[in-house]
């Protein structure tokens, strides 16, 4: 398994985040198991939030009221999480052709 240094320091963000918001009791608590179509629908859903995300911050950059870093940030961002959903699609689709190959 692959874990790239951006997803590590996303990780460990949102565990300062919960530790910070309830302490470490929030940090703590069990992550509840979604459902497959949950996990799907947020994994879009966090794609479609990281691609408005970079251009609203690269149309900041053009008026001059962002950084370049913060655009490099905003589009790497963006790139891991359409990464991401094009890698879940070519893992459902490997998996559905070999359901369609057994045999009965």
């Amino acid at each position: 398994m692959d874990i790239k240094a951006i997803d590590a320091l996303g990780a460990y963000g949102k565990t300062a985040a919960l530790k910070a918001a309830g302490g470490a009791e929030a940090a703590a608590t069990p992550i509840t198991k979604a459902g497959f179509a949950e996990m799907v629908e947020e994994g879009l859903d966090n794609t479609v939030k990281a691609t408005a995300g970079m251009e609203q911050t690269v149309a900041q950059n053009l008026n001059g009221q962002a950084q370049l870093l913060d655009v490099v940030t905003a589009v790497t961002s963006a790139e891991m999480a359409v990464e991401t959903v094009v890698a879940v699609r070519d893992k459902v689709l490997s998996a559905y052709n070999d359901i369609i190959k057994m045999p009965i």
